[in-house]
C-alpha cells in the first residue's frame, strides 16, 4: 500500500496546477465560472456521490437521481454545493463518464467532477515509458494511453501473438498447428482497470506473465521473488446493475486471481498499489476537488463536511468512514501539538506522546484538507438491501455482515456502518439539507 502515498503528492500537485489554468474555461461548462456567487447562503459542505446503485442501475437512470439533483443545480446549471462523482468504474474516460451523467441527469457535469478507480494511475509516471499489460474491457488502450503509459499491450494482444496459451475455450483454439509469434515487447508491469469479458483467458495469461517474468516464450518459474509489479484499480466484489440481486465485480475477478496464484506458487500476490474506493487517497483528492470548486466559485466558507452518499458498505461506506477517521485523527494530532508547543513555552514538561509527533506522510506532500469530518450515507436502491424499505433495525443487520472487502484491508466493524441509512438518493439530499441547515437559491 505504500504505491498509494507516492501517487497522492503527484495526484495533487498536477491538478492544482491543472485547475488553476482552466479555472473559468471548467466554469462555463458545469457552472463554477470563477465569478462571485451571490447565492445566500454558502455552503461549507461537499458531496461525494457513487453512481451505480445510487445513481443508475445498470443503464437505467433510478428516478430519485433526477429529483436530487434538481434540488442540487438552479436555473442556470450551477450546482449549489460542491459536487464530484466517485465511481470505481474503470472502463472508459474521466469525459465520457461525465457526458453520460450528463444526458441522464440533464445537468451539466465536466470531468473535473468524475473521480475514476483508475484516475490515480495519471501520476505513476516511473511506469509511462515501461511496457504494461493492461486487462478490463472497454478502450483499455485508450484509457491507458490517455493516462501517460506509452507502449501498452492488451489481452486480446498476447492472445494473437501466442495462440497457444489460450486454451479453455475449444473453439477458439488454433486450428492448425501454430508457432508463438512473439513480436511483442517483454511485460514490465500489470493493469488490472476492472473485470474483463472472458475471465479464464485474463486469468490465463496474466498468471503466466507473472510466472514468467514477463517473457511469455519462457517456461513458467514459481520462484520468481517478486513478481512484476501488479496495480489494480476498482476493489469492489459485487455491483448493482438491473439483475435484482448483485453481480461480481472486479473484486470477485482479483479473488479469483489472487487464490489461483497462492495454489500454484504457495505464495500471496502483492500489488504495488490499489486504487479506487475505499482507498484513501480516492476521498483525498475527492476532498481536494470540492474544494477547487468551492474556490472557482469563491465561496468564503471552508469545506468543513464532506458528505459521502453510497450503497455499497464495503466500499462507499468503509471508504467514508476511513477517512473521516483520518481526518478525525488528524485532528487530534494538530492539537496534541498545539498542547505541546504551549507547554514548551511555559516551561512544562508535558510532551506529545512519540507516535503523535509524525503526521500522515501525505500532509508533508499535500494541501492540508479542510474538511474534519465525512460523513456517510447508505441508500438502499443499489447492493445494499434491494427491498423497497428500509430495514427497521438496519445497524444490527450491518454489524452481522461478512466482509466482503479486498484482502488487502483490515476489516472494522465500525468502518461497515453508515452515519445514516435513507430510502434513495433524493432522502439522502433532504437529509444533508436539514442537517447542514442549507436552504439553496
Amino acid at each position: 500500500m505504500k504505491g498509494l502515498l507516492f501517487l497522492s503528492r503527484a495526484l495533487f500537485n498536477l491538478s492544482y496546477r491543472q485547475a488553476r489554468r482552466k479555472a473559468g474555461v471548467v466554469g462555463s461548462r458545469c457552472g463554477f465560472c470563477g465569478t462571485v456567487s451571490v447565492s445566500k447562503p454558502q455552503p461549507g459542505f461537499g458531496l461525494l456521490f457513487d453512481i451505480d446503485g445510487v445513481i443508475v442501475r445498470g443503464k437505467r437512470l433510478i428516478p430519485a437521481a433526477k429529483k436530487a439533483f434538481q434540488k442540487l443545480v438552479n436555473s442556470q446549471g450551477q450546482f449549489a454545493v460542491p459536487v464530484v462523482f466517485v465511481t470505481n468504474a474503470g472502463n472508459c474516460l474521466r469525459q465520457t463518464k461525465a457526458d453520460q451523467l450528463s444526458h441522464i441527469l440533464e445537468v451539466p457535469i465536466t470531468q473535473d467532477q468524475v473521480i475514476m478507480s483508475h484516475s490515480p494511475l495519471r501520476m505513476l509516471k516511473k511506469y509511462h515509458e515501461k511496457c504494461v499489460l493492461v486487462s478490463g474491457q472497454g478502450p483499455v488502450l485508450d484509457i491507458a494511453k490517455n493516462l501517460g503509459f506509452e507502449k501498452v499491450v492488451s489481452i486480446d494482444m498476447l492472445r494473437e501473438s501466442f495462440p497457444l496459451l489460450d486454451m479453455v475455450d475449444h473453439n477458439r483454439r488454433p486450428k492448425l498447428p501454430s508457432t508463438p509469434v512473439g513480436n511483442l515487447p517483454k511485460v514490465e508491469a500489470v493493469i488490472l482497470f476492472g473485470e474483463p469479458i472472458r475471465w479464464e483467458t485474463n486469468l490465463q495469461l496474466i498468471v503466466d506473465i507473472l510466472l514468467t517474468n514477463g517473457n511469455l516464450s519462457s517456461v513458467h518459474q514459481t520462484q520468481i521473488l517478486p513478481h512484476l509489479p501488479l496495480l489494480a484499480c476498482n476493489m469492489d466484489l459485487m455491483w448493482m446493475a438491473e439483475a435484482p440481486a448483485p453481480r461480481f465485480g472486479h473484486g470477485t475477478f482479483l479473488v479469483c486471481l489472487e487464490n489461483i496464484y497462492k495454489k500454484i506458487t504457495g505464495k500471496e500476490v502483492k500489488y504495488e498499489a490499489l486504487m479506487g474506493k475505499p482507498s484513501e487517497l480516492t476521498y483525498h483528492f475527492a476532498e481536494y476537488l470540492v474544494r477547487a470548486q468551492a474556490m472557482e466559485r469563491q465561496w468564503k466558507l471552508p469545506i468543513t463536511t464532506l458528505y459521502a452518499i453510497g450503497d455499497n458498505l464495503m466500499t462507499d461506506i468503509y471508504g467514508a468512514n476511513l477517512y473521516s477517521r483520518y481526518l478525525e485523527e488528524r485532528v487530534t494530532r494538530k492539537n496534541l501539538k498545539a498542547v505541546a508547543k504551549m507547554a514548551t513555552a511555559t516551561g512544562s514538561t508535558t510532551a506529545v506522546p512519540q507516535d503523535e509527533e509524525v503526521d500522515n506522510p501525505w500532509e508533508s506532500e499535500l494541501a492540508a484538507p479542510s474538511a474534519t469530518c465525512c460523513k456517510s450515507i447508505l441508500v438502499c436502491t443499489g447492493v445494499y438491501n434491494p427491498n423497497t424499505e428500509v430495514p427497521p433495525d438496519a445497524n444490527h443487520c450491518i454489524k452481522e455482515t461478512v466482509f466482503h472487502g479486498h484482502r488487502d484491508f483490515h476489516f472494522d466493524p465500525a468502518l461497515v456502518e453508515p452515519g445514516y441509512v435513507v430510502q434513495d438518493v433524493a432522502e439522502a439530499v433532504d437529509l444533508i439539507f436539514t442537517q447542514e441547515k442549507f436552504v439553496p437559491q
